[in-house]
Parts: C-alpha cells; sequence; structure tokens
C-alpha cells in the first residue's frame, strides 16, 4: 500500500510528465529522490478526464517497471496515443484531471465451473483481465462502480473489452485474471 503522499506525487508526476511532452517533447526523469517504493516494479495506469469524461486511459497491468517510470511513460501514452482519442493538446491540460491507479499483480482466478466467478469477484474491489488465445481485455476497479455494474455485467463488458462476445466468461479455455488498485486523484 502506497501514502497518500506517495499518490499526489505520481499524479503529479503524471501532469508533469505530459505537460512537459506536450510542450518541450521530452520524456522527464525519474527523479532521483524518489522514495524507495516508488521504484519498486508495480502495475499503473493514467486515466485522463475532461469534465467528467473519459480522454485517455493507457497502463500496465503487470509489474514490468519500476512504478515511478511506468507512471511517466503511461501517463505520456494516455495523453497521445489512446487510439479512442485525438492527442491532448497543451491548452487542454488545464481542463484534465489526471488519475493514477496502482495495481497489485494479477492473479488468475481458479474455478471449477463458470458459474463459481459470480462468486470470487467483489465490485468496487477487483479489476479483470480476461484472457482467450490472442484476445485480452482489461477493466479497472473503479469501471463497474461508475457504470453501477453488477457482477455479470463486469464480465461481460470486460470479455467485450477484449474483443470477445460478452458471454465469452462461460467458455473454456478462457483465463480471468483478478487484480486491486489504490487510485490517486487530483
Amino acid at each position: 500500500m502506497l501514502s497518500d503522499d506517495e499518490g499526489k506525487f505520481l499524479v503529479k508526476l503524471a501532469r508533469s510528465a505530459i505537460e512537459t511532452y506536450l510542450t518541450d517533447g521530452k520524456i522527464i526523469n525519474v527523479p532521483e529522490d524518489v522514495r524507495p517504493t516508488l521504484k519498486e516494479e508495480m502495475g499503473a495506469f493514467v486515466t485522463l478526464n475532461r469534465d467528467g469524461n473519459l480522454r485517455g486511459c493507457i497502463g500496465y497491468p503487470e509489474p514490468v517497471k519500476q512504478l515511478a517510470q511506468a507512471v511517466i511513460e503511461v501517463a505520456i501514452v494516455a495523453a497521445t496515443e489512446d487510439p479512442r482519442f485525438p492527442q491532448i493538446t497543451p491548452s487542454e491540460m488545464n481542463q484534465i484531471q489526471v488519475e493514477v491507479s496502482v495495481l497489485t499483480k494479477p492473479v488468475l482466478i481458479q474455478v471449477q465451473k463458470p458459474s463459481e466467478y459470480l462468486e470470487k469477484i467483489e465490485v468496487g474491489r477487483d479489476g479483470l483481465i480476461v484472457e482467450m488465445g490472442i484476445y485480452r481485455g482489461l477493466l479497472l476497479p473503479q469501471v463497474p462502480v461508475e457504470w453501477k455494474w453488477d457482477i455479470e455485467e463486469f464480465l461481460a463488458n470486460t470479455c467485450m473489452k477484449a474483443g470477445l462476445s460478452p458471454d465469452c466468461w462461460l467458455q473454456k479455455g478462457l483465463k480471468l485474471y483478478s487484480f486491486q488498485s489504490q487510485i490517486f486523484e487530483e
């Protein structure tokens, strides 16, 4: 678990990374005096909202980079390369709210039959990753809360995010992972 101060630092780091990249075309470095916990490898997502609407969201679901470095990288990509949106402009940044989600390592949910997923997933606590063949989709824990989904709607929407049918979670060969996150926002 990160402290509130560490979370605030990550949000400021994400904003600074985006603003510097948009105005100067440069990628900032991780500050040398960053706390040791922020040098640990963790999954991270940066979500950008404008007037309460999604404007960009990109991340590393797996702990593949040091956290502070991961936040810098995904913040820039969320602002410039999310395929769902045009690139954010420097003048738009004063209307953007930055949110950083720090993820636990995803864990495979073990079940004997698909109906058991309904007992093992908790809306508001768990994020989900669906994998089937080459298809993969992820939804952060806050998404079903924001949309007021129940567990079945959460599963269906995670499947659709992967480009699969809404009921793919009932099929053999599906892998479903859960993770938790700490959310820090402006």
